[in-house]
């Protein structure tokens, strides 16, 4: 892996624009500066190698106005993008699982046509797109689809990173490469379900790159280094040959003629391809689960477009009365048309000063991510203690660490005896989730409708606060403590079913997990709810987290 890291290394930097770039799965390590090192050195002084930071405005990535040039020079003056000053060399992308959609668009242009910003100045470059995201977090597909190589350094030990550099020859020297190498990536790029056609080409452009050195070992390391990160599948096994029929002369084998025919070129390359395959892709591919999901994990909740607070994503016209003032866009929207003002107004000439009308207004566009809490109603009642509450537990926690993944909060509500108490209120820390979880008791009552009734007061809160609410119930369903804290299944029964129409009317997203050995209560307390239903016995952790998540 390491080896194969360094070739990519090599050859992308040879030629930085034409193999589009590098995504490079590491966290922050030793292992990964030493291969940004590497790449520093191969670069050398004559290109540069910028970096670009999180949440970049679009005037700073793609060029603009130079405001205080224009002003003190009485005319438009332009200042160059980060794209353009990284002309021939390259772009390193932090955290590059969390660009935003508008910036990864705007990168795979400038990929495309070699130009950047309105003017359309020369931009090419080639880009390091750091990919420090867990579980099913990745890159902007479409922008990593532009790039020739994927690396992944989280396995590769430290002292073999600072250890000088091995031989790159990684094939064996004089393996059969085909009579037609485009043909053979192609073959290969569908054998293993890679559907984009750029994947092909660039492959071919590294085996081309490789060539000199010997034309079979281009075209399996090309193999190795474009297509094995990409793999969506693995390849049918060929069928064994059937055996003659009785009756039929049998063919000479090649070593009964004496002839030492070689495998075809294609299974040479398919079975270094298969090799190079990384182990956790590999190991998704083998359990027949997806590569990557596109459902962006850590990112808070869902992205809301038009807000009066959050980070500021640009500016557009509208009236500063009803929304903050964007001073530096404004006098950006004016600049170039004061000349042509104040010829306009030669009365006003004299008295200089800028012209602003109202067309140059511009306020603030402001983001911000609405966070998700997931809200566990869990039933501690005796009747769950008895049968299922060891394996409610179980599921909580596996939701709990998703919810952790995702970087959201989660609330825990438990109902026993004569009430419900909120054990745990919204939080992020997971090791403070699971401690209240585990001292959880059990036993007593199952007031159901006070414990709907405290999971709907603390949702209402989250979301009085702007936040998205999520509601995860585990009960067997069979209320038979009242809101009083009176026995009596009757009464008991019919406040749950009014709490649960509480739940609906609020248009809360639920989930109800029936925690009972026979059923029943729970499906009913589900469809008063309008809520997705999952039967623990017959759901394992997977299972319900992606009902969960389903919600979200």
């Amino acid at each position: 892996m390491w080896a194969d890291a360094l070739l990519a290394l090599r050859l992308f930097a040879d030629d930085p624009h034409g193999f589009g770039g590098v995504v490079v799965r590491a966290g922050p390590g030793p292992v990964r500066d030493a291969w940004l090192e590497r790449l520093r050195s191969a670069l050398g002084p004559g290109r540069a190698i910028c970096r670009m930071p999180p949440g970049i405005a679009d005037d700073a990535l793609l060029g603009g106005l130079d405001l205080p040039a224009t002003l003190a020079a009485g005319r438009p003056v332009r200042q160059a993008g980060l794209l353009a000053r990284a002309e021939g060399g390259v772009i390193v992308v932090p955290m590059a699982e969390r660009l935003e959609p508008a910036t990864a668009a705007r990168l795979a242009a400038a990929l495309d046509t070699g130009r950047a910003g309105p003017g359309g100045t020369p931009a090419r470059f080639g880009l390091v797109l750091l990919d420090e995201g867990q579980g099913d977090e990745g890159v902007p597909t479409a922008l990593a689809d532009r790039l020739a190589f994927r690396i992944a350094l989280d396995n590769i030990p430290p002292h073999l990173a600072a250890a000088p550099d091995p031989d790159l020859s990684v094939a064996e020297p004089g393996a059969a490469a085909g009579e037609d190498p485009v043909a053979t990536l192609c073959a290969l790029a569908d054998a293993f379900g890679i559907a984009s056609p750029r994947a092909s080409i660039l492959a071919l452009r590294v085996a081309r790159a490789l060539a000199p050195e010997d034309a079979g070992r281009a075209i399996l390391n090309a193999a190795r280094l474009v297509l094995a990160p990409r793999a969506e599948r693995l390849p049918e096994a060929a069928p064994p040959p059937e055996p003659p029929q009785e009756g039929e002369a049998q063919q000479p084998s090649p070593a009964d003629d004496g002839s030492d025919l070689p495998a075809t070129p294609e299974d040479q390359v398919l079975d270094a391809v298969r090799a190079a395959i990384p182990p956790h892709l590999l190991d998704a591919l083998l359990a027949g689960g997806p590569r990557r999901s596109e459902a962006k994990a850590g990112r808070g909740g869902k992205p809301e477009a038009v807000s009066r607070t959050g980070r500021p994503v640009g500016s557009r016209p509208g009236d500063p009365r009803r929304h903050r003032l964007d001073l530096l866009a404004t006098l950006r929207a004016a600049a170039p048309w004061q000349g042509l003002r104040r010829s306009a107004d030669p009365a006003g000439a004299a008295q200089g000063g800028l012209r602003i009308r109202r067309d140059d207004l511009r306020i603030r566009r402001l983001r911000r991510r609405v966070e998700t809490t997931t809200v566990f109603c869990v039933d501690a009642s005796g009747s769950a203690a008895r049968e299922r509450l060891a394996e409610a537990k179980g599921a909580v926690e596996s939701l709990l660490a998703e919810a952790y993944i995702r970087r959201d909060r989660v609330a825990l509500v438990a109902f026993r005896g004569r009430g419900a108490d909120l054990v745990l209120p919204p939080t992020r820390s997971l090791t403070r989730a699971k401690r209240g979880l585990a001292g959880l008791p059990g036993g007593g009552g199952t007031p159901l409708a006070a414990g709907l009734d405290a999971a709907l007061s603390v949702a209402a809160t989250v979301r009085r606060g702007g936040g998205n609410p999520v509601v995860v119930v585990l009960t067997d369903g069979r209320a038979n403590v009242a809101r009083s804290g009176e026995g009596g299944r009757a009464r008991a029964g019919d406040e749950a079913l009014q709490a649960a129409r509480a739940i609906r009317q609020a248009g809360l997203p639920v989930l109800v997990v029936d925690t009972g050995a026979r059923g029943g209560g729970a499906r009913t307390l589900a469809e008063a709810m309008a809520a997705r239903y999952l039967a623990l016995p017959r759901s394992d952790g997977s299972a319900i987290g992606a009902a969960a998540k389903a919600l979200r």
